[in-house]
């Protein structure tokens, strides 16, 4: 299976990004996608998950209201729009299935600063 994570940059804090990660070699329509950061010196954190069908989502509190997790079965690819960003937003963000995580692919980096 591969994870293509895309979209990152520089961006100023309260500025917006959209991430996008397709995904190829597996059936997608069937797994809960989620969406992960880890920051330098800290732990891979989930940030938001959203279900098979795309009806239901859920977001750390650090994020919740910021940002928004989406996905296209049919284009296998899973988004995240992220809005009002802030400095602590910074790391680099993978997707992967929320249970049994397949290999993690290279991220993309997101960094928030002036």
């Amino acid at each position: 299976v591969q994870l293509v994570e895309s979209g990152g940059g520089l961006v100023q804090p309260g500025g917006s990004l959209r991430l996008s990660c397709e995904v190829s070699g597996s059936i997608f329509d069937i797994y809960t996608m989620g969406w992960y950061r880890q920051a330098p010196g800290t732990e891979r954190e989930l940030v938001a998950h959203i279900d098979s069908a795309g009806d239901s989502t859920n977001y750390a509190d650090s994020v919740l209201g910021r940002f928004t997790i989406s996905r296209d079965n049919a284009r296998k690819t899973v988004f995240l729009q992220m809005n009002s960003l802030k400095p602590e937003d910074t790391a680099v963000y993978y997707c992967n299935r929320k249970l049994l995580p397949w290999d993690w692919g290279q991220g993309t980096q997101v960094t928030v600063s002036s």
